[in-house]
Parts: C-alpha cells; structure tokens; sequence
C-alpha cells in the first residue's frame, strides 16, 4: 500500500506502479482531504482510513509504504495493528514524537496566506518550498509535482477553525516490522534527522541515503528507489503467516 505526503495524492505513485506492477499486487489512494477524496487532512484518521481501505479490500496483511506524512501515518497503522503489517518502507519522514505540526512545514503562515490571498497564493509558496523542490530536470517529474499542488483542495487552509496539528505521537515500541527508511542527500537536515532517530528506535530497520534526490525520491530517483523497494519487498512481501 502506497501513502503520499501532504498536498500530494495517489498519482504521485505512478513511477512505482509503472516500475513494480509486475510482481505486486498495489494499492494507493488518495488520503483525506486529497485528491478526490473529501474532509480535511486529518493525522488522526489516517491509521483508521488505512483499516477500512484493507477491510472493504479484505486485505488481511500488507507491506506499506509511506512517503513523508504518508510515513507517519504508516507508522501509527503498523504500532496500532502490528500484526497486520509485514513491512515498512518510509522517506522522508517527519518528527513522530510530537503532536504539533511539522517545524519545517509553517502551516499558520499558509492558512493565513490562503485565507488572505486564496489558494492560488499558498500553492505559489508552497510551490517554492524546499520540500517540494526536485533534483532531477526531467519534464514529466516536474509536470506531476505541479499537477498534484494545482489540484490540493487545502480546505484545512481555508477553514479558520480546522485542526491543523498532528495527531498523539506515534508509539514506535509496537512497531514489529522490518523497515527500510530512506532519505534524499539534498533532503531538509530535520528530515535526515528523523529518519536516523526512527532509526535508532526501531528494532529492525536500516536506513538508506540515496544520492542526488530531495525530499521527493521516488520522483528524483524512480529507477533506485523503485530497485530498493522490490528488494525489500521481495524479502518481506509475502512472508508465512505467524
């Protein structure tokens, strides 16, 4: 199951489905209040969405993969439901520790924007982030990342009174599942930091810097990470029921 990150949806996969297709069954969806699906973003849902998304699929064990908050909420799915989970794969993923938001996303700054100056304002910053900055030159990666911020709904931005924060920190001593964690070389400091202490939390993980990406991999470098991810996957896929 693949989890995109904030201001991205389900297409943000495509190199991954293109790429691994061949040998595993995927599953991707836009996450709340992405895309096409409805409500506001929402840390504190994303572990149930996950749940009913498996049950109405009546998937009994899955391999996650999460980029950026799409691994925070594979790591609270896999500490709520350990047994269900056979492996994980994060990138770029945020603080797990704190229920405030992100310390590099400033989402006070981009509410106001957006309630002062309209969607149209926030994307324009957003656009110029670091986090959504590619190392690669490739047309088509650049088209996608466009694509997906022109079309965020942001309705958490445009609604004053919607919880912006993030949801309990997640308990990672539940966490049984081997876990591969990934980081760009060009990545945000605070993103590498996050993901050596996840590192250093979770009894069997190994972490993984890739060369010339950003925060974004899996667009900067599709080829490796997607090789990354079949190894991986290959090994903790399919293993025996416990």
């Amino acid at each position: 199951m693949l989890l995109h990150g904030w201001t991205f949806d389900l297409e943000m996969w495509d190199p991954q489905v293109a790429g691994l297709r061949d040998e595993f069954r995927l599953l991707r969806f836009d996450r709340r209040g992405h895309g096409l699906s409805e409500g506001s973003p929402d840390s504190q849902q994303d572990a149930a969405d996950i749940a009913a998304f498996c049950d109405h699929l009546k998937v009994a064990r899955v391999a996650l993969v999460g980029m950026s908050q799409g691994a925070r909420a594979a790591l609270r799915f896999a500490s709520d439901v350990p047994q269900q989970v056979t492996g994980l794969i994060l990138d770029g993923p945020p603080n797990v520790h704190f229920s405030a938001v992100d310390d590099d996303v400033p989402m006070d700054q981009f509410r106001e924007l957006a309630l002062t100056g309209g969607l149209e304002a926030f994307r324009r910053k957003w656009s110029r982030h670091a986090l959504v900055q590619l190392c690669t030159e490739a047309a088509p990666m650049q088209k996608l990342v466009d694509a997906m911020i022109a079309r965020y709904p942001g309705r958490e931005l445009l609604n004053p009174h919607a919880a912006v924060g993030a949801a309990a920190p997640v308990q990672l001593q539940r966490v049984r599942a081997p876990t591969l964690v990934l980081s760009g070389a060009y990545d945000l400091p605070s993103r590498t930091q996050s993901a050596r202490l996840l590192c250093s939390e979770l009894p069997l993980a190994e972490h993984v810097i890739i060369p010339d990406a950003g925060h974004l991999i899996n667009l900067d470098q599709p080829a490796l990470y997607n090789r990354l991810c079949r190894a991986f996957l290959t090994r903790y896929a399919y293993p025996s029921m416990p």
